[in-house]
């Protein structure tokens, strides 16, 4: 796997969207996040800056979904259901984008990813490291 990748084509489950992206530090920025709506979803995501992710097809079949504070943008295919990339909430000028959107990229692909802290229901609970751990895949 070329972790140096600079500019990927991706697409949805059903192909109705299409895009091409390119990557803020190739694939190395891959992790997940503990979130209560990412530990649901379940992917991992890879960094572009906002600006960086050209919708080529299917821009009227993405879907915005938000809660809480409203400040994060996740984007799905309305018709297939798969998550493509979202803005981040606390870094709102980075797209976190799903890799397993991505040409050619499975996120089996990758042996070990760090799963990071996101964000806390409670504000006064005390502060939790960034890496919360890793979510490691081997192969039998």
């Amino acid at each position: 796997m070329d972790m140096d990748i600079t500019e990927i084509d991706g697409a949805c489950h059903c192909g109705t969207v299409k895009f091409r992206v390119r990557l803020s530090d190739g694939l190395r920025t891959a992790r997940r996040c503990n979130c209560a709506y990412c530990r649901m979803r379940g992917a991992i995501a890879v960094s572009a800056r906002v600006g960086d992710l050209q919708v080529l097809e299917g821009a009227e079949a993405l879907t915005l979904y938000q809660f809480n504070t409203m400040e994060a943008k996740h984007w799905f295919c309305a018709r297939c259901g798969i998550y493509t990339h979202h803005q981040r909430r606390k870094f709102t000028d980075q797209y976190g984008v799903n890799v397993a959107c991505l040409a050619g990229i499975s996120p089996f692909d990758f042996a070990a990813v760090p799963v990071t802290e996101g964000p806390m229901d409670d504000p006064a609970a005390p502060p939790r490291p960034a890496v919360a751990g890793w979510l490691r895949f081997s192969r039998t």
